[in-house]
């Protein structure tokens, strides 16, 4: 789905979590603002990363663990005003995104976005 960007958007998050299928999750908080982000938890890696996780790619094994049941990466794409991307796959008030000018990819929230 092509997509412009309706307002800037910019990762607070200089290393983001990242891990492959069947990695052991530390599971901490659910997500709770206002943004309507439903689904996201809070968890870290034996590698120290630490981020979201959307709960889909969670096979729980208890309260506080899971496994992975896919790779994910929660590196988000910066973008501004007026960018141009192909949107991929959308999780929970996100979506993977590439930008068409450098094919640079991440995640970016949906609501700083708008279907062309």
């Amino acid at each position: 789905m092509k997509l412009i960007a309706i307002a800037a958007h910019r990762s607070e998050y200089l290393e983001p979590i990242h891990f492959s299928k069947g990695t052991l999750l530390n599971i901490g908080e659910k997500y709770q603002g206002s943004e309507n982000w439903d689904n996201w938890y809070f968890c870290t890696v034996d590698n120290g990363l630490e981020g979201w996780v959307p709960t889909q790619i969670i096979e729980w094994i208890n309260k506080h663990q899971g496994y992975a049941i896919a790779d994910y990466t929660a590196k988000e794409l910066n973008v501004d005003h007026g960018e141009l991307l192909l949107g991929e796959e959308q999780l929970n008030g996100w979506i993977w995104c590439s930008r068409l000018s450098d094919d640079q990819s991440g995640w970016v929230p949906l609501e700083v976005l708008s279907q062309i």
